[in-house]
């Protein structure tokens, strides 16, 4: 730390510069730390109904989006994309408290989605998905989620929209770096 600053100095900038600079190489360094964090350290001493959301940010950093759930309680996201394969929600009580934690790409989720559902109600559930694919022939839009098939095995789960924004079907691909010999 001590040498950044000082070669910020040399080249003219003053004191406020430096720790701004300083700050923001810091948040930085944190952000890219929290993307990359295993899964069993990112939610590491948060505990259901006594810790607070400033509790999960200070752990996980900050979240990809934050809903507002109905009662005044709060969703986070957090997908471990792009090529992780969990996404986690965070919902907090109206006291800023944690409720629940859960990863959402698993088959009991992937079975609640139902042809009409739309966009904004898929990603509430299921989170960021990890590719969208536009087939202009089929006038479709196909949002793809890779996961955990089995303890070993990735694969996606795909939603398909109309143009409309709205659910048609869902299907099954191979993971693409099981091709790829990944």
């Amino acid at each position: 730390m001590g040498l950044i600053a000082s070669l910020l100095a040399l080249f003219g900038c003053d004191q406020q510069k430096v720790d701004e600079a300083m700050k923001k190489a810091k948040s930085v360094a944190t952000d890219t730390w929290n993307s990359v964090k295993p899964d069993s350290q990112l939610f590491k001493g948060i505990e259901i109904g006594k810790s607070t959301e400033d509790d999960v940010r200070r752990q996980a950093g900050k979240p990809e989006i934050v809903w507002e759930e109905p009662g005044g309680g709060r969703r986070l996201e957090y997908p471990r994309g792009p090529e992780g394969a969990t996404t986690w929600m965070v919902t907090t009580n109206a006291d800023g408290t944690v409720r629940t934690i859960e990863q959402v790409l698993t088959a009991e989720n992937f079975a609640k989605v139902r042809p009409g559902m739309n966009k904004d109600q898929i990603r509430r559930m299921l989170g960021k998905p990890t590719k969208v694919e536009a087939f202009r022939l089929k006038q479709e839009e196909v949002w793809g989620y890779r996961w955990f098939e089995s303890p070993t095995d990735r694969a996606f789960f795909n939603v398909h929209f109309n143009l409309d924004g709205t659910v048609t079907t869902t299907s099954r691909s191979d993971d693409p770096s099981k091709r790829q010999g990944g």
